[in-house]
């Protein structure tokens, strides 16, 4: 067992992830790098290397330079990974968009990252096109499905993008020079830049360097043999999906097997399909494989390694059903990295994954790996104070200050702050935004704008994020963003958002209070539009209606107060009573299905009704949680679009 210091590597081309991909595809290159999962598809080493040589030539026959910025507005994992590299090779930098984005979220990203080149897929031109006077003349380059492959949309190929837009095909770029482009780099250069949620406005753009991702992933890292494979169904738009699993497996010379997007239907047949034996679950995942029927064989698949983020106190109940042998748990941030870290034995000599099944390090392997580096191995069958983030990290300083950044006691809560041991595994800066990035690093240190606290054993533990962060479907949203939105709407005078506890999965719904224009706009009519304007992650849960904000004397919204309206249910005399949510057809058809009745309890996003329409099945969701009041209709009767098919209190 071999595992390397992080400083042998400082300085040398193991921290450039480029070079280990090369390296492999000379060492390795029949070996598969990235199983495409959505087509039953093995990319090997050497053939991935190449598909990213092709499209980094093609960008520098075209003029890009070292430093350039070129943004991905993809939804196909599997271009974005190629893209991706492609980029990096090219000595370019990575800008990817979250492909939820519409509207103004899209245009002011694109603006703010002025890039040179935007990679986008044929069904995202249409909102593209529709900002096109708000941005600026792009240069285009085209994926183009082909017939057959899965996301394939008939319905698009005739769609062209705005005569703004000068557009090259994918297809084109990938027919070129497939040899390894003469492009130097350095740790320090800069990578990537990727956008995270602003708290007191727009989001920020985070500049990462090489030496970033090299930080980033290294702790992930030294707990893989080379025979794991990394499971991975997060957006390559974040760190997550990006670079914990999918720039992890280029390191080591490991598979990754890719899919769109998280499935809990098909995550276990995934697992079995790819033999998956790491991967990330999110607290929002968790519940969903949880509620899944028992089985006495649960224990049986490949999946020995899971990192949860955050930390659920029932992941001692997630391990011994599914076999988990490790879990670990810890701090990752766009801007810092990894800060913590903590590992999990949580079976002991218990029965996890089958021996005929098991890849990477044994239990003793993993835990003299932690001992070498000072991770604590936790007992999962022990409980766990909550948000255990483990210990700092060894290429970190960590503390949690008060409001003048002086140390707080043991178990006082305050901000989390970290400061680098080596250059360059922060963020360089928010791009563009001098400001904010010197606030950031007051006193010579990061601030995370999270609030923790340590123990006698330096354990940090995770209590809230400090200012208005909402965490919601595995996305951070600033509710500067979600007010900045809904204000667009005509009726709307203005309004203030936050998070409250959501009801499962550790994450947070959205609440908005709207002071109206309008004494006809109602919950129904704006919840709609937000349904039509808004990304999905950013669709509030709950809509109040009030005559003013309340605000203090120099005219800050005083939210807490808002929340001690929401949390008390108070009905003050300026607070507008919400009514029963009606879900109706999204369509005319046949009732071919009623799933639920009055008095049931249901969930966000369940099934409630299912229409049959023009030979489909189309599932009528629900769109927040609550108790069915009413349904009125039965199987087989006919409905037309709009019409009230039940009601949730």
């Amino acid at each position: 067992m071999e595992v390397k210091s992080f400083e042998e590597t400082l300085g040398t081309e193991e921290e450039l992830v480029t070079k280990q991909l090369e390296k492999w595809a000379d060492e390795i290159g029949e070996k598969t790098f990235i199983y495409y999962g959505e087509e039953d598809r093995p990319i090997s080493y050497q053939r991935f290397n190449e598909l990213a040589n092709s499209v980094a030539n093609n960008l520098l026959e075209r003029g890009v330079q070292k430093g350039d910025r070129i943004s991905v507005f993809l939804k196909n994992p599997f271009i974005t990974t190629i893209s991706m590299f492609a980029i990096w090779k090219a000595g370019a930098v990575y800008c990817p968009i979250n492909f939820n984005y519409t509207g103004r979220l899209l245009s002011y990203q694109i603006n703010d990252t002025e890039p040179d080149i935007l990679i986008t897929e044929r069904q995202m031109v249409p909102l593209l096109n529709e900002i096109h006077s708000d941005i600026p003349t792009l240069s285009l380059i085209l994926y183009d499905p082909k017939e057959g492959d899965h996301d394939y949309q008939s319905d698009c190929i005739h769609i062209e993008p705005h005569e703004n837009f000068t557009t090259a095909s994918f297809d084109e770029i990938l027919r070129s020079n497939t040899s390894n482009p003469n492009i130097h780099l350095n740790y320090y250069d800069t990578a990537n830049i990727i956008y995270t949620s602003g708290t007191t406005g727009n989001a920020k753009g985070v500049v990462q360097s090489y030496r970033w991702i090299h930080n980033y992933t290294y702790i992930f890292r030294v707990f893989n043999k080379q025979d794991d494979i990394i499971y991975n169904d997060l957006p390559m738009y974040h760190v997550g999906g990006a670079f914990a699993l999918v720039a992890r497996g280029a390191f080591l010379g490991c598979t990754v097997a890719l899919w769109d997007k998280f499935s809990p239907a098909d995550f276990w047949k995934r697992i079995e399909v790819s033999k998956a034996s790491n991967a990330i679950l999110l607290d929002v995942m968790i519940p969903w494989l949880m509620n899944k029927e028992p089985s006495e064989v649960d224990y049986v698949n490949t999946l020995n390694r899971v990192h949860m983020q955050p930390l659920p106190k029932y992941h001692h109940e997630v391990a011994k059903r599914f076999g988990i042998h490790f879990v670990s748990a810890g701090y990752g941030q766009t801007e810092a990295g990894v800060g913590f870290v903590g590992l999990i034995d949580e079976l002991g000599e218990n029965q996890g994954t089958p021996a005929h099944l098991f890849k990477g390090y044994t239990k003793k392997e993993t835990t003299e790996i932690a001992n070498s580096l000072q991770i604590p191995v936790k007992n999962g069958s022990r409980d766990l104070a909550k948000g255990y983030m483990g210990r700092t990290t060894p290429f970190y300083e960590a503390a949690v200050v008060n409001e003048n950044d002086e140390i707080c006691g043991t178990g006082e809560p305050g901000e989390l702050v970290l400061r680098p041991r080596y250059p360059h595994l922060q963020l360089k800066e928010y791009f563009n935004k001098p400001v904010a990035t010197i606030e950031a690093f007051q006193n010579l240190w990061f601030h995370t704008g999270d609030a923790g606290y340590k123990d006698e054993q330096d354990n940090f533990y995770f209590v809230d994020r400090m200012k208005d962060v909402i965490r919601s479907k595995g996305e951070n949203i600033s509710s500067y963003q979600v007010e900045d939105m809904v204000n667009q709407h005509s009726d709307v005078k203005v309004c203030a958002a936050f998070p409250v506890p959501a009801k499962e999965g550790g994450e947070d719904d959205i609440v908005i209070y709207v002071v109206s224009q309008s004494e006809t706009l109602n919950e129904d009519e704006l919840k709609k539009w937000t349904q039509e304007t808004m990304p999905k992650f950013m669709w509030p849960k709950h809509i109040k209606f009030i005559d003013e904000l309340p605000r203090t004397p120099t005219n800050k919204v005083e939210k807490y107060k808002l929340k001690e309206y929401f949390s008390d249910g108070n009905k003050l005399n300026h607070i507008r009573e919400e009514k029963d949510l009606e879900i109706k057809a999204s369509m005319a058809g046949s009732v071919w299905k009623v799933l639920v009745g009055a008095g049931d309890e249901i969930k966000d996003e369940q099934d409630l009704v299912i229409l049959e329409s023009m030979k489909m099945e189309i599932p009528i969701a629900a769109e927040t949680s609550g108790k069915i009041s009413k349904v009125n209709i039965q199987e087989g009767e006919f409905v037309n679009e709009g019409d009230v098919l039940l009601t949730i209190e």
